[in-house]
């Protein structure tokens, strides 16, 4: 593709357009790359933020850039997923490389970042077929120590002191989220309605702050090409100042989703599988970090079954509106009702406890 090529993105209709032209000159004003020509294609994967592989003669670079349109706020915050990728570089967490961040709307349209392209696998399935039971363990440790190293990252250490507000997590994220649903609800979910009424009555005391990435999951990692070590964890967007074990129980939402339904192991043979039950993969992320409090866990994973069902939603409407990056975004979006009914059960268990 030459750089004069108008190179047009999206699925159900174009998200926008940007002159490779324009992508071109720029690198090559950046001192990231000196090749003429530039090709580009879209990279599968992901609902949210548009992603590229660039490739210019022998150089490969990934550009993820904002989508264009109307937005919602604070969402699509590529700015922020270039900052705490950027303070991350040196520390146990695998980060890829980057190269520029830029906030010229006549380069690709909207605010862009280049990084480095990392060639490993993506995992998708959680049950990871055709991996034998030693192998499905080690991706499971790797993934346990992954999460565990970013939540031990100091913030005031690599620069992140401001990234977020510390305190009131749970606070503060069901209203955002509880906006962000009646926002872009393409439909009533009475349970969905349910939990916006109980999450804030029942956010248990006490309170941590770490880092925490927000979208932690098995194929937002790149593993290395045949070990199961992570060379790279990706899509920083809804990365902040959090509770720690808010987003540890994110990851660990796959436990509690059937297979059947979604990006679940729920339901499966773990143990002929290989995969951890959960009890010894939380026990397993305490040893490493010391954070207790899993005795509020259901609460956990019903404010995070909620925050789901809502980004979800979010997504639902970005299909509606045909500004969705994904070719499966409407029956992404569909996933809502189901896991906000999954949230409500857990959300009702975790009261009956407290009885």
């Amino acid at each position: 593709m030459s750089t004069d090529k108008t190179q047009a993105i999206g699925s159900e209709g174009t998200l926008g357009q940007f002159k490779t032209e324009n992508l071109a000159q720029w690198l090559r004003e950046q001192g990231i790359t000196q090749a003429e020509k530039l090709s580009c294609q879209p990279l599968t994967g992901g609902q949210s933020n548009p992603t590229f592989l660039l490739t210019s003669g022998s150089q490969q670079l990934v550009l993820r850039k904002k989508p264009p349109g109307v937005l919602l706020a604070s969402a699509h915050a590529v700015d922020r997923e270039y900052r705490v990728m950027q303070a991350l570089q040196k520390s146990d967490v695998p980060v890829p490389k980057l190269y520029a961040f830029s906030d010229d709307l006549n380069v690709v349209g909207t605010p862009f970042y280049i990084m480095e392209f990392l060639k490993g696998r993506v995992l998708v399935d959680q049950s990871l077929p055709g991996m034998n039971r030693e192998e499905r363990g080690a991706i499971y440790a790797e993934m346990n120590r992954v999460i565990s190293s970013l939540h031990q990252v100091d913030p005031n250490a690599v620069g992140l002191e401001t990234f977020g507000k510390p305190g009131n997590y749970f606070q503060r994220q069901i209203a955002r989220w509880s906006r962000q649903y009646l926002e872009s609800n393409t439909e009533n979910i009475e349970s969905l309605h349910a939990l916006i009424e109980w999450l804030p009555a029942n956010i248990p005391e006490g309170d941590q702050t770490s880092i925490v990435h927000g979208d932690y999951r098995l194929d937002n990692l790149v593993f290395h090409p045949t070990e199961p070590r992570a060379i790279g964890l990706l899509d920083w967007e809804l990365a902040t100042l959090g509770h720690p074990l808010a987003d540890f129980a994110y990851h660990c939402m796959s436990w509690h989703i059937p297979a059947t339904l979604w990006r679940g192991i729920g339901g499966l043979d773990l143990a002929a599988l290989g995969i951890p039950a959960e009890s010894d993969y939380v026990e397993r992320y305490t040893a490493a970090t010391g954070f207790a409090g899993q005795e509020h866990w259901d609460f956990y994973i019903a404010y995070n079954l909620f925050r789901m069902a809502a980004i979800l939603q979010g997504i639902a409407k970005r299909a509606a509106n045909g500004t969705a990056s994904a070719s499966d975004a409407k029956e992404t979006g569909n996933k809502a009702r189901p896991l906000a009914d999954i949230g409500w059960e857990y959300a009702q268990r975790y009261e009956r406890s407290r009885r």
